[in-house]
């Protein structure tokens, strides 16, 4: 990972404002600026010269100008719009690994606790895993350099612990009950990341797929769950994008091309530049274009989430079910820059097939604009459907003439209120701390006897969490100053069985395990299952318009 070399040196701001001219330059030329902004443009980045010159040269203290640079580069972008960003080099190939799918290091899921790594668990087919290294297990020294107690950050962790595939890294355990640290030298490899959280078997006919973003593998992903799920009987599909941030667009749009038939629109996206301007549409047969589609949103899912519930809604290929969600109808180019940073510039916008633009309102006050969704809680949205008033100006239609609205978000065609009827402030203290992430390692390094025949589905239906192991989890959560409360600990006692089940299913099994077990208290979830019949009429349904003439 390339790092960003601070200087005081007043040698290198010239290059830094000439590579800075030198894009400007590009940029007008490629997109055919008119004349007269390039001439603004070259003007405005003479007086940033001029300015830091005068600043590098003569200001009281000394300065580092490269930080005044990516300071200012922040704070111009935020007069554009919410999503266009700066990522310093540091950070963007990190950033970037969260979409591609795949990154080069040991193979481990770790977590930071009480200022120690700690492996949650190794990665199938890693590194790691080939090696012996377990869960449970803490790095203290990496290349010989002390990791433990140290402050040590995710970033910390990523720096060293990923390179490039075939390089070796030392890296000293602590293991449980030994006394000696276990020395390791690892080969880094390619590990993959998977964007599809979850698939299994619901019943005999419906099928779950869980997709938390929209990566380049995303599309390859799903394809293979849509297969196994049909070989497996599927008729009727749930897809899950609650909290799905988004990701890339071509994703979202392959895989609706898997579900839509003959050559519906997907999405279409217009910018102020001609090649931006763009639509996409369903063109080959899909693996599943004939059952009946659920899917599932959230006020957490965003962008590329909402142009497969958008195409989905609009087409009237399904039913969507949940909440409004985000409201992100921005389009976003990455652009690497020179020294290894990024630019993820705002080119276009997206619209859903009935012409919805559903990017939800913002100005200057991007405080506002994050905190969109506390207002909303606060509003009384999450609990009311009636609390939400939509436009008339922004009123369309779908293919087959239902009403939909723009203006913010896809509105589910079956709203389901937040559940907070369970959850206490206790339970969130217990989960926001170490404590369940050290009761579960511990619990399942304790009792892998236990465990090591039991099937995933025998785990589901068989295995209880008892009142001895919430009691000893309390004891944890003391241990790590949550202070007990007992009224709420009583209230929350059923909700906190499944969650810590569903953590022990995902350390024992994997991310299924833990989705098919906190599915269980899952409203929207519970709720979509039971409206198939409601799906089958959407994808069914004569025309509106038709039924209107005869």
């Amino acid at each position: 990972m390339s790092e960003t070399k601070n200087t005081k040196s007043q040698i290198r701001l010239p290059i830094i404002l000439a590579l800075a001219i030198s894009a400007g330059i590009w940029i007008g030329a490629t997109f055919a600026e008119p004349k007269g902004n390039q001439n603004d443009l070259r003007a405005a980045l003479y007086k940033l010269q001029e300015i830091m010159t005068y600043v590098n040269r003569d200001y009281v203290d000394s300065v580092n100008s490269n930080e005044l640079i990516e300071y200012g580069i922040n704070k111009m972008l935020e007069h554009l719009d919410p999503h266009t960003s700066y990522i310093p080099a540091k950070d963007a190939s990190i950033a970037q690994s969260q979409l591609d799918g795949e990154f080069d290091g040991i193979g481990v899921e770790f977590g930071i606790i009480r200022d120690t790594i700690y492996v949650v668990a190794p990665l199938t087919g890693g590194p790691s895993e080939a090696l012996g290294i377990q869960s449970g297990d803490q790095i203290i020294k990496v290349d010989g350099e002390n990791m433990a107690g140290v402050g040590v950050t995710n970033r910390d962790v990523f720096e060293k612990l990923r390179g490039p595939k075939g390089s070796v890294v030392v890296v000293d355990m602590k293991r449980k009950n030994q006394k000696d640290l276990i020395e390791y030298k690892i080969t880094r490899d390619k590990i993959p990341q998977y964007s599809i959280n979850a698939s299994y078997m619901v019943n005999d006919e419906i099928g779950y797929i869980k997709v938390t973003r929209f990566a380049a593998t995303t599309y390859d992903e799903f394809k293979e769950s849509v297969a196994d799920l049909k070989s497996k009987g599927m008729e009727k599909l749930v897809i899950d994008l609650q909290g799905n941030p988004g990701g890339y667009m071509g994703a979202a749009i392959n895989m609706a091309d898997e579900l839509l038939g003959g050559k519906a629109l997907i999405v279409s996206q217009e910018g102020k530049v001609d090649q931006y301007n763009q639509k996409a549409f369903a063109f080959k047969p899909g693996l599943f274009e004939e059952g009946p589609v659920i899917v599932l949103v959230n006020e957490g899912s965003a962008s590329a989430s909402e142009i497969l519930a958008g195409a989905i809604q609009d087409n009237d290929r399904g039913l969507i079910v949940g909440r409004r969600s985000f409201g992100k109808g921005l389009v976003q180019m990455p652009i690497d820059l020179s020294d290894g940073a990024e630019l993820r510039l705002t080119i276009a916008r997206y619209y859903t097939p009935s012409g919805r633009s559903i990017q939800k309102p913002y100005d200057a006050d991007y405080e506002a604009y994050e905190r969109d969704w506390v207002d909303r809680y606060e509003h009384g949205e999450f609990f009311s459907a009636d609390s939400i008033k939509f436009n008339d100006s922004l009123k369309y239609e779908t293919v087959k003439g239902r009403t939909v609205y723009g203006g913010g978000g896809i509105m589910p065609d079956y709203f389901v209120p937040l559940d907070t009827t369970m959850s206490s402030a206790y339970v969130s203290r217990l989960f926001n701390s170490d404590s369940n992430r050290e009761f579960v390692l511990d619990y399942v390094n304790e009792n892998k006897s236990k465990f090591e025949n039991m099937t995933l589905e025998q785990y589901y239906t068989d295995f209880t969490v008892s009142d001895a192991m919430l009691n000893e989890l309390v004891e944890y959560g003391k241990k790590n100053k949550v202070e007990f409360d007992a009224a709420d600990f009583n209230k929350s006692k059923d909700y906190l069985k499944i969650l810590v089940k569903a953590h022990l299913g995902r350390q024992l099994y994997d991310d299924s395990a833990f989705y098919k077990v906190v599915n269980d208290i899952n409203e929207v979830y519970l709720q979509a299952i039971k409206l198939f019949d409601e799906a089958e009429k959407i994808a069914l349904a004569t025309d509106l318009h038709e039924e209107e003439e005869e």
